[in-house]
């Protein structure tokens, strides 16, 4: 669960995406809400394995589900 600190900067950044002015790390500006969102949480100190793990929860992404195909 994230803290009241991680919501407020998750927060501040979509608000930034939603106006135009969130800019990733090479200067462009961030036009994928995807994107936009990758940057929120890593800014905010949310893991990557917490985000997995609430999508496998969800239904899994497309990713997993071919990789099992092949076995």
């Amino acid at each position: 669960m994230a803290s009241a600190r991680q919501k407020r900067k998750v927060g501040k950044v979509m608000r930034e995406h939603k106006s135009g002015k969130l800019r990733s790390s090479s200067g462009r500006k961030v036009k994928s809400r995807k994107q936009a969102i990758a940057i929120a949480m890593s800014e905010s100190g949310q893991s990557r394995k917490r985000r997995s793990s609430a999508k496998r929860r969800a239904g899994g992404s497309s990713r997993s589900r071919s990789r099992s195909r092949r076995h």
